[in-house]
């Protein structure tokens, strides 16, 4: 994976151009605890079936891009999705993408539809939090006990290397603020105006379907849903025949 230098730091970018010159690329935003790496095959399965290029990076402080020391600020989010997320697409030339996020990123594709509503052909939103339930901040503290005294620090630093430390317990910290328990973005998504795909586990660990009700009845343009039986909180590797299915008729309808 090349790199690119973006709003002063390294990221780890996953790049590969459209079939057809000139054709949509699809915007892959990992998890709160993902990177590049985390989303595997699944892009280019989908870059093959709908012939759109493809960008996956990791975020600052996850993967092999530059570490972030803690603490975190509290609008990380919004700076992803405000400042670094355009710059990207500035860098590598990509205009009117699809987003595809998962978790939290697909929290921050849905921030950058509303704040771009022109910059984006439309969003595939994957477990995607706009508010704030108990079942995530238990989903959340879990985490960050396995993290400190089980098994998930040795999983993830495969994946984020000597800055494991700083990305899961930058992550949870701010999660876990007593101030963030109001944290709600439900009502900037009218500004939203392109078309939504909303999947959802329905055994998801980290959020109900609330969520997608919530998305659902607020996005200002058309949007679809996929709840999945028997799915918990990573769809694309749980059922990834169903969302990939689902997903590339949704894009295929955007072109």
């Amino acid at each position: 994976m090349p790199d690119v230098q973006v709003a002063g730091h390294r990221l780890e970018v996953r790049l590969h151009p459209p079939r057809d010159a000139g054709g949509p690329s699809i915007v892959f935003l990992h998890e709160g605890l993902g990177s590049a790496r985390q989303w595997r095959e699944f892009p280019a399965r989908l870059a093959a079936t709908t012939g759109c290029g493809i960008l996956a990076y990791s975020r600052w402080g996850y993967g092999a891009s530059d570490a972030r020391p803690r603490p975190w600020p509290p609008d990380f989010l919004e700076h992803e999705a405000a400042d670094v997320l355009p710059a990207l697409l500035d860098a590598t030339g990509i205009t009117r993408p699809v987003l595809f996020g998962h978790s939290d990123g697909g929290t921050i594709a849905l921030m950058y539809a509303a704040a771009f509503p022109d910059r984006v052909r439309g969003v595939v939103s994957e477990a995607a939090h706009v508010m704030l339930e108990e079942l995530s901040i238990q989903g959340i503290t879990r985490a960050r006990h396995r993290f400190l005294h089980g098994d998930l620090r040795t999983r993830l630093r495969s994946q984020h290397g000597d800055h494991v430390e700083d990305t899961v317990l930058g992550w949870t910290e701010n999660w876990l603020r007593p101030e963030f328990r109001n944290w709600d973005i439900r009502d900037r998504l009218r500004a939203i105006r392109c078309p939504v795909l909303i999947v959802q586990g329905h055994d998801d660990d980290f959020g109900t379907l609330a969520q997608v009700e919530a998305i659902a009845a607020h996005v200002g343009g058309p949007h679809e849903s996929l709840v999945l039986d028997g799915c918990g909180h990573i769809p694309h590797r749980e059922r990834p025949r169903d969302v990939l299915e689902t997903a590339a008729r949704f894009i295929q309808r955007l072109r």
